[in-house]
């Protein structure tokens, strides 16, 4: 499960990807329309990989938070985000026994669930691993290019004369892909 790259901007409604990053802000694409908007740098942004649930004991990373609903759902959707909210606390104390009663608003719990099932629907949720085809494929693809480069040359400086002194260049440097 990988959350680096999606966002929440205050005002907006949804989760959004990071696509570029532009000098007064973001790219972004809608996880829900898949539309692309561009999120000022006055917009709060929180990135999802930075925000934590509190708990009896420490705070809690999203991340491990949505594992656990992944892990009671066998890793389809949750209940609606928009359930009545003795039903929303009782799942999430099913899903989430050591969150904070007092901390975590029923506000906070919708929040959570429906960006469960935002991301849920588009796939995000699932973990990634990676095969030893594909570790392979990375170790060759990296000698090549340390294969492909030649070592620069430097040639030093040159003296240049000029009717009035001489004057240091710096040399041509020599390089190339072969």
């Amino acid at each position: 499960m990988d959350l680096s790259g999606i966002i929440s901007i205050a005002g907006m409604s949804g989760l959004f990807k990071v696509i570029a990053q532009t000098k007064n802000g973001l790219i972004v694409e809608s996880l829900i329309d898949k539309k692309r908007v561009q999120a000022f740098s006055t917009h709060k942004i929180s990135a999802l990989e930075d925000v934590s649930i509190y708990s009896t004991g420490d705070d809690v990373p999203l991340k491990e938070v949505f594992q656990k609903i992944h892990d009671k759902e066998k890793g389809g959707a949750c209940i609606d985000h928009k359930s009545a909210d003795a039903e929303l606390k009782k799942y999430f104390k099913a899903a989430f026994a050591e969150y904070d009663e007092e901390r975590v608003y029923v506000s906070d719990i919708k929040k959570v669930l429906n960006w469960y099932n935002a991301l849920q629907k588009d796939g995000l949720l699932e973990k990634k691993e990676e095969s030893e085809a594909d570790k392979l494929k990375v170790k060759a693809t990296l000698a090549d290019a340390k294969g492909a480069v030649k070592t620069v040359k430097d040639t030093g400086p040159k003296t240049v004369k000029t009717a009035s002194s001489k004057v240091k260049v710096q040399g041509v440097r020599k390089s190339g892909v072969a």
